[in-house]
């Protein structure tokens, strides 16, 4: 059985409900019965919600996720693997260890290849059920080159430690049914009642361990929705989903089309933008409580204007219906979109929650910037200097830090006089002594020639010298978490360039003041409110999946972040930006607000941008008139002469 379970039609009490019915009417044993889902709070929640309703006759059933089911799997019979049932599950730290010494045996420099970028390929080939001996090497790739070499040595020492990966569970547990015919007969017998959850998101090798584990019975149940199908850039195939009917014949199909969330309006504007994806299941939500608001677009000058409009927005809302500052969430396209919401959230006072991320101002890379601001303003400021000494990395160690450290305190004199003289320092090796000559020295000149007008173009510069952008391509995992390193570096120019817009005159002391300033209010902010919980929730659109909020503000709604220009550029259907926004969309239960800018700063300067097509894909008549900009003219109409300029093109 597919069920088809569009958003906010009741998926989980649905699924409850079967179970329930399985022990109850049909008298299925619970210990027959197996449902799995992708997360523990999924789990606990369809557990306690089973338990409720079967009381004892749900003991002995399995209610897991995909890895605790293949953990399971394997402590009965991994022997049949050649490991012993004690094996050990190596985390991150652990998995790079491994990695760092199968590179060591096969003589490759980590400083050539980076690790962390091997052990990341390793991750998605075992996703994609791809063993060390069937890794492709694509012509030129010196990365998928190495990767080939030492996947293969890292697994040979793992069985060494008998120990297994995270992503080996699934993929070893589907190793083993297939392989061996013992322990496949226990547990396709064991199983005679599957059930899947947000089947949708399922990758190769879930697909292959559920497909197995269903093979004797074919009593499988898959539940979710391929218009939220969101996830194909961590490896999951919304092919699964729509080919499941197709491929099993007498399959029933159950679609859940009533929503029990949103207003009609909103529902409209949903199916009016999912209804474009060529390649989905035939389906249209609907709502039995009304039509609702309509959706209000704002549209604004930059991305500061924006903030400062969808707060005011925010609190007028909040003000004139008593309402908790629970009831509002603002959800981006991307993590570095946060830093306006969160400097004018700050400058109100308003709690907020940053959800599956850290606060802006918090992550490492914006602290790295800032810190050479710091230090640009105030060489004295040792905790700041500390900080760059060895961003990027120029070869300047703990022990060298130590040793500046020592005589600095020694001689009575500040670390950066201490850079100054480094020649007189015993105990620092040659080549340490020339980084740090060449760090000093270009410190020095920068904050001789630092002036206080086009600050932002000054810093732009200064990054672009130092290399950041290529350092962040060196340290991290892959290019996308890369790509958002430098997006948050970028938004750090950025407030700096607003910063100066608004101040004529600014210094970079002002502006490192206010950052201050931010950071007080919004610890006032937290602590001050009674209540922790009620905060408004910042979060990306990927994390808002599964949510729902009273009052939504879907921000950035325009071409390059949604759909985002990297998507864009590898499918130019962008199906799964559009399912992206589609999720966003139903997110919201009464109310919905879309904004989006007519310019934003890109390294300080500013650049034009052009209306989502998704907006050009929702209704006028859904629309209510724009808020901010006098000669913009309707929010539709913008969008829809830009989809007409577009298809001229």
């Amino acid at each position: 059985m597919l069920v088809l379970a569009g958003a906010g039609s009741g998926k989980t009490q649905v699924i409850t409900s079967r179970i329930v019915n399985l022990l109850k009417r049909q008298k299925i044993p619970a210990e027959q019965i197996l449902a799995v889902t992708f997360t523990n709070k999924a789990a606990k929640e369809m557990q306690e919600r089973v338990k409720a309703s079967a009381g004892k006759l749900a003991e002995g059933m399995i209610i897991s996720t995909f890895h605790s089911l293949g953990v399971r799997i394997l402590r009965r019979d991994i022997k049949h693997l050649g490991y012993r049932q004690n094996f050990s599950i190596y985390g991150e730290s652990d998995q790079s260890g491994v990695i760092r010494q199968a590179m060591g045996d096969l003589g490759l420099d980590p400083k050539q290849t980076n690790p962390d970028l091997i052990r990341w390929s390793i991750s998605m080939a075992k996703n994609r059920l791809i063993a060390p001996e069937e890794y492709p090497v694509p012509s030129g790739d010196t990365l998928a080159a190495a990767v080939k070499v030492v996947y293969p040595r890292y697994q040979q020492l793992l069985q060494a430690y008998n120990a297994i990966d995270f992503d080996d569970i699934i993929m070893m547990a589907v190793r083993l049914l297939e392989s061996h015919r013992e322990a496949a007969d226990y547990w396709q017998q064991r199983f005679t009642q599957i059930m899947v959850d947000e089947y949708q998101d399922t990758n190769a090798c879930q697909y292959r361990l559920i497909s197995l584990l269903a093979e004797r019975h074919n009593n499988l149940c898959v539940v979710g929705d391929d218009d939220q199908a969101i996830y194909g850039w961590r490896g999951a195939d919304v092919a699964n989903i729509l080919s499941f009917a197709g491929s099993r014949p007498g399959c029933a199909l159950v679609k859940l089309e009533q929503n029990y969330r949103s207003t009609g309006t909103i529902l409209a504007a949903a199916n009016a933008v999912i209804g474009n994806n060529k390649l989905r299941s035939d389906k249209a939500l609907w709502t039995a409580s009304g039509n609702g608001d309509p959706i209000n677009l704002l549209i604004a000058a930059d991305e500061d204007d924006e903030a400062r409009m969808v707060i005011e927005q925010l609190q007028m809302a909040q003000y004139r219906h008593k309402l908790p500052w629970r009831d509002f969430a603002i959800l981006y396209r991307s993590n570095a979109q946060s830093r306006a919401f969160e400097e004018a959230l700050r400058i109100e006072g308003i709690p907020y929650v940053l959800v599956g991320g850290q606060r802006f101002f918090e992550r490492k890379e914006v602290k790295d910037a800032l810190s050479y601001l710091t230090v640009l303003n105030n060489p004295r400021d040792e905790a700041a200097l500390v900080r760059i000494l060895n961003f990027p990395r120029r070869g300047i160690g703990d022990t060298t830090l130590m040793r500046l450290q020592q005589w600095s305190l020694e001689h009575d004199a500040p670390l950066h006089v201490a850079l100054a003289r480094i020649q007189e320092i015993r105990g620092i090796t040659e080549a340490a002594k020339s980084a740090i000559t060449a760090f000093s020295d270009m410190l020095q000149t920068e904050i001789k020639s630092f002036r206080p007008m086009e600050m932002g173009n000054q810093i732009t510069a200064l990054f672009r010298r130092l290399g950041i952008n290529e350092e962040m391509h060196r340290t991290q995992t892959d290019a996308t978490q890369a790509r958002k390193r430098i997006e948050n570096i970028e938004q750090v120019i950025n407030a700096l360039s607003a910063f100066e817009d608004r101040n004529p005159g600014a210094t970079l002391g002002s502006f490192l003041e206010r950052i201050s300033l931010l950071e007080d209010n919004r610890r006032e902010a937290d602590d001050g409110k009674g209540d922790a919980q009620d905060t408004v929730t910042l979060m990306s659109l990927h994390a808002s999946k599964g949510l729902e909020f009273p009052h939504v503000f879907l921000v950035g709604m325009e071409e390059g972040l949604l759909p985002h220009h990297r998507s864009a550029d590898e499918d130019p259907t962008v199906a799964e930006e559009r399912r992206l926004c589609y999720v966003g969309i139903t997110r919201a239960r009464q109310r919905l607000t879309l904004s989006r800018c007519l310019t934003r700063r890109k390294y300080g300067a500013r650049e034009e941008r052009f209306p989502s097509r998704f907006l050009a894909e929702i209704p006028e008549q859904l629309m209510e008139g724009t808020t901010g900009i006098e000669t913009a003219g309707t929010g539709a109409d913008l969008g829809n002469d830009f989809f007409a300029r577009m298809l001229a093109e």
